[in-house]
């Protein structure tokens, strides 16, 4: 069977419009400039992939806006943005949605891994912006630290009418392994306790060495999500351009497809495109 994901996590930015200041052009020069969407497109030509979701880099309204507009006319199949999760969220996402290309909005993401207070999305005002982001029909991203899947599953347990999608596996400490590691799995295996848990395999080479990583040292991580979640809420993504900074694209996606090898077809083919389709509401190919 011929494979074609569905990517699920990718990112652009022009600096002009949308400052990307966490980029050391000493330690990151392959990021050290604009990606567009022509950008990612070019990238993935040739690469197998069927359609792709941009996902939000900035806890920006105007950066949502400007990647809903960009999207006409393209193969982005939908945008995950932001909203103000303490403010009026409804009114937010129906703006968003009669914007030029607001019917490419299919999810909501805020950068929780740098706030200063851990715990910052059990916030009693920001969980009933999360509430209102499901009522408006959307799922919700999670991006967190290892640090932080206690505090998911609490989210998930908390708010059950509400779908979560877990960015990049809550980013397991490949890097440094022993017991961070030891204790990112079990964590993760409690967020997936929580059924309406679906997790992104997606960034893992960022979180291991950005030149040494192997398949193999990325098999684990792979395996224990697998293990937990089951294809069908498990989805692929590319976390590019981020991934440039450890090998490129089409590196990640060999090293994907090799770790998900031994999948059967209907497993592969719920990784690759099933689960991100049901749960962006997407349609593949």
């Amino acid at each position: 069977m011929t494979r074609a994901p569905l990517d699920a996590h990718l990112h652009s930015w022009e600096r002009a419009r949308h400052p990307q200041p966490w980029i050391d052009p000493a330690s990151m020069p392959e990021l050290d400039r604009d990606f567009t969407l022509d950008d990612a497109a070019a990238t993935l030509s040739g690469c197998g992939v069927a359609g792709r979701v941009v996902v939000q880099s900035l806890n920006s309204t105007q950066e949502t806006l400007d990647l809903l507009a960009g999207v006409a006319g393209t193969s982005v199949t939908g945008v995950v943005g932001w909203v103000d999760l303490t403010g009026d969220v409804g009114g937010q996402i129906a703006r968003l949605r009669a914007a030029p290309g607001g019917a490419a909005l299919v999810g909501v993401r805020h950068l929780a891994h740098l706030e200063r207070d851990p715990s910052w999305l059990l916030r009693t005002d920001v969980a009933a912006g999360i509430d209102a982001v499901a009522a408006a029909g959307l799922p919700f991203d999670v991006v967190v630290r290892p640090d932080q899947l206690q505090v998911t599953a609490r989210l998930a347990a908390l708010h059950p009418d509400v779908t979560f999608v877990l960015d990049h596996l809550g980013k397991p400490p490949l890097r440094s392994g022993g017991a961070g590691l030891a204790s990112w799995a079990t964590d993760l295996v409690d967020v997936a306790q929580r059924d309406n848990v679906v997790a992104k395999v997606s960034g893992l080479t960022m979180e291991a060495d950005w030149k040494r990583w192997t398949p193999d040292g990325l098999a684990h991580a792979v395996d224990v999500a697998l293990e937990a979640f089951g294809p069908d809420r498990l989805m692929f993504g590319s976390d590019w351009p981020l991934v440039d900074l450890t090998g490129g694209y089409r590196r990640w996606l060999d090293a994907y497809l090799l770790v998900t090898d031994d999948l059967g077809p209907n497993e592969q083919a719920a990784i690759d495109h099933g689960t991100a389709g049901r749960v962006y509401g997407l349609r593949h190919g």
